[in-house]
């Protein structure tokens, strides 16, 4: 049976989002849909996956609700189900920022660029080009040039512009995400801090990768997603792996959680590796008394102190 991951967003007013998150709720589990969605005053945010004729059902149901006119689906085919469950919860926003004084997309926001005008401004001299995304997404992959924000969380950019904002300030500025939708909000943040050149890929990454035209060139490695699949390819022309292991600093684009549970940070690790040093990213988180690894693969005591030399072995290399 074939399958689709839909990935979509639309800024519009929902007067009751807990409601609407109930009642939504339902309609996706009827189509035995999964995924994750947000929904606030401000619009809805989701990715769901489901069969061809579940996700049709989804997307027209949608299209025909008068607030989510004009939305768009970024779709992929998929061998199954991208998520375990299906969520769909009320937030405050569906992209967080946490301002005080909120950006409304709908009312600010940066020059929509096409895919082939986005490829333009990456080979212009004049062009500064901001990832909107967060550290461990850059690092799997991004567009060549551009530059990577040092934050963990997309509520840290606007701190992070602040930090850098005269390296920034008279520079022509495109930004870039996922599907678009933090780039609705962080472009019309830099219009009101006071960018006057302000632009940004419309659909984002998603779409650009699918654009007939520029096939996703200039961009490295891959793209981050946040289902099961972690990745997707995006340039079809010369790929490159831009991704470093862990370790030892060889290409990689396998991305695993710390099995620290306390810890579970995101690291490119490859299979040898994570098996090598327990699935841990450090010599503490691999000694954690509930780590994951050790539990899963029910490691003797014996045996894990075997792999935590290795640890003593990583340091005196």
């Amino acid at each position: 049976m074939d399958y689709r991951v839909l990935l979509y967003y639309k800024y519009t007013t929902l007067d009751d989002p807990e409601t609407f998150a109930t009642e939504h709720l339902e309609f996706c589990k009827d189509l035995e849909l999964k995924g994750r969605i947000l929904v606030s005053t401000e619009g809805i945010n989701g990715t769901v996956s489901g069969t061809v004729e579940a996700t049709d059902k989804y997307m027209e149901h949608l299209k025909s609700d008068e607030r989510f006119k004009g939305i768009t689906f970024k779709v992929d085919e998929a061998e199954g189900h991208a998520f375990k469950k299906m969520h769909v919860r009320p937030r405050e926003e569906i992209v967080a920022l946490d301002l005080e004084d909120d950006v409304d997309p709908r009312e600010l926001t940066g020059k929509y660029l096409s895919p082939k005008e986005f490829r333009e401004a990456l080979l212009a001299d004049d062009t500064v080009v901001i990832d909107a995304r967060n550290d461990y997404e850059y690092d799997l992959g991004h567009f060549r040039g551009s530059v990577r924000p040092d934050i963990t969380r997309f509520r840290d950019l606007p701190d992070w512009i602040k930090e850098n904002k005269e390296q920034f300030m008279d520079k022509k500025i495109v930004t870039y995400c996922t599907g678009g939708i933090r780039c609705e909000k962080f472009s019309g943040y830099l219009l009101k801090e006071g960018f006057e050149d302000v632009g940004q890929l419309e659909g984002g990454i998603a779409t650009y990768g699918k654009d007939p035209e520029v096939k996703g060139e200039l961009w490295d490695g891959k793209m981050y997603v946040f289902d099961e699949r972690i990745s997707v390819e995006v340039n079809q022309v010369d790929k490159t792996v831009v991704g470093k292991e862990w370790f030892d600093g060889t290409p990689c684009e396998r991305y695993i959680n710390c099995s620290n549970p306390e810890c579970n940070k995101q690291i490119l690790v490859s299979e040898e590796n994570e098996e090598r040093y327990l699935g841990a990213c450090t010599h503490e988180c691999a000694t954690h008394e509930n780590n994951r690894y050790v539990k899963k693969h029910d490691i003797s005591e014996e045996e894990k102190a075997a792999r935590l030399e290795n640890f003593k072995n990583l340091v005196s290399q």
